[in-house]
Parts: C-alpha cells; sequence; structure tokens
C-alpha cells in the first residue's frame, strides 16, 4: 500500500485477491459478477479469500443487479447475507439502498447497519444514482457509514472529480470519501491531486483466455449482455502496482 494512500481493489475471483494483494492493495472489495456491477459473494468464495490474504476483506452485500429499490423478500435476504458473512470472517461490508425517489432509504440502511455491528460498512455506488449527492452525504454521516464509494455521480471518477471534491470538501473527514470508476493508470494522478482523498477504489483487471480446448461457439451460459463465455478478467499484479506506484509518487 502506498504511504498516505490506500488502494481497495474490487475482486470477484480468488486468483483476482491474491494478485491485488501482490500487488500492494490495502483492503479487497469481494463480490461476484462485476460485469453487474458486483453481487454478494458465495460464503465458498469468501472462506477461500480469507484463507489466502492477509488485507482487509469487505464483502459486497447487494442481492442482485439493477437498481437499488428492494423488496420486502429481499431485505430478508441481505439481512441474512450480512449474518452469514459476518460469521464466516468478513472485515467490513459494503452495502446500500435507496428510495423510489432517489434518496438514500435511511431506514433500511439503519435497519441493515444494526445487523452489520460491529462491522464497519462502506456506502457504494447506489450513491451515484441519487437525487441530491450533498444531501445524502449528510444522511450517510448521520447513519454511521464509514465510507462511501463514488464516481461522482457520473461516468466514471475523471468525469465526476468536481463532484468528488465537493464532496471531501463537505465531508470535513466525518466520513471517507472513496473515488471508483474507470479509474486507470492513465488518470489516477489527476483523480488523486484533483480531488483530496486518501483512498481509491479499482479493479485492475486484464483479460486472460480460458485454459479451454475444447469449446462449443453456439452456447453463451449469459444472457445476450455477457462476458466472452471463454475469456476471463482477472486483477493484474501489474497494474495494481502500477497504480500503487503513481498513488505513492502524488504524495
Amino acid at each position: 500500500m502506498a504511504e498516505g494512500f490506500l488502494m481497495e481493489v474490487c475482486v470477484d475471483s480468488v486468483e483476482s485477491a491474491i494478485n491485488a494483494e501482490r500487488g500492494g492493495a490495502g483492503r479487497l472489495e469481494l463480490c461476484s459478477s462485476l460485469l453487474e456491477g458486483g453481487i454478494t459473494p458465495s460464503i465458498g468464495l469468501l472462506q477461500v479469500v480469507k484463507q489466502y490474504v492477509r488485507i482487509p476483506v469487505y464483502t459486497m452485500i447487494r442481492p442482485r443487479g439493477g437498481d437499488f429499490l428492494y423488496s420486502d423478500r429481499e431485505v430478508e435476504v441481505m439481512r441474512k447475507d450480512i449474518e452469514l458473512v459476518k460469521s464466516h470472517g468478513a472485515d467490513g461490508l459494503v452495502l446500500g439502498a435507496l428510495t423510489e425517489d432517489g434518496r438514500v432509504d435511511a431506514e433500511l440502511c439503519m435497519e441493515l447497519l444494526a445487523v452489520s455491528r460491529p462491522l464497519p460498512a462502506t456506502f457504494h455506488r447506489a450513491f451515484d444514482m441519487v437525487h441530491n449527492p450533498m444531501v445524502a452525504l449528510e444522511t450517510l454521516v448521520s447513519l454511521g457509514f464509514e465510507r462511501v464509494l463514488t464516481s461522482g455521480c457520473d461516468c466514471s471518477a475523471l468525469e465526476g472529480l468536481p463532484l468528488i471534491k465537493r464532496l471531501v470538501e463537505q465531508a470535513k473527514g466525518r466520513i471517507t470519501i472513496m473515488p471508483g470508476g474507470g479509474i486507470t493508470e492513465r488518470n489516477l494522478q489527476r483523480i488523486l491531486e484533483g480531488s483530496g482523498v486518501m483512498e481509491f477504489h479499482c479493479s485492475a483487471r486484464s483479460s486472460k483466455d480460458s485454459a479451454m480446448k475444447f469449446r462449443n461457439s453456439c452456447v453463451n451460459m449469459g444472457a445476450c449482455l455477457t462476458a466472452p463465455e471463454y475469456g476471463l478478467k482477472v486483477a493484474d499484479v501489474c497494474k495494481v502496482r502500477t497504480l500503487n506506484a503513481i498513488a505513492k509518487n502524488t504524495l
């Protein structure tokens, strides 16, 4: 981890988790299906990742892809998932929920945070879908979230940089603002220098070809928007190290 900056890497496999730690990540966000923006990982994945890494593992609590307006049954799933990941070694949680009119669902988040205690929690990029980010930030502070992950309510952290800077100024250290979304070695320095943040979030992935020799090109296991059937994306040790070095040299 670069002194002064903490790099969180989002991972959805054991290989990515190991690579992220080897490259210098200070924390992992563990999820499944990064293609959907990340959903709750399996307990098996959490257990095996915890066997192989020493850095903190924050576990995503998100029952499905799509929006952040949840039904009562989906909330039941989230509560149960929190209980399970707590009992299987998660170091922190990543969660969030919104109301139908684009506000932070304070009542539901309070309920989920109560189940989460004593683990710390990050409010995920549901924040980027809120109607008023400045009001939403105050809600998160009052609820007791440790940090918020955001692209500045834009398609990438670079494009959302002006808002990220405003959020850092408004937060005044009461909650950590962590930029994420499209962060690469090409834009990290500009984001760090332009925002005043001390943490950042990235995937640092590279494509990896499948080891399968026999391939049936007629069949896809997912929907029309899916990853290549015989291709994988994993955290790249070299990319993580490069990002870490950029952060260190930005000080």
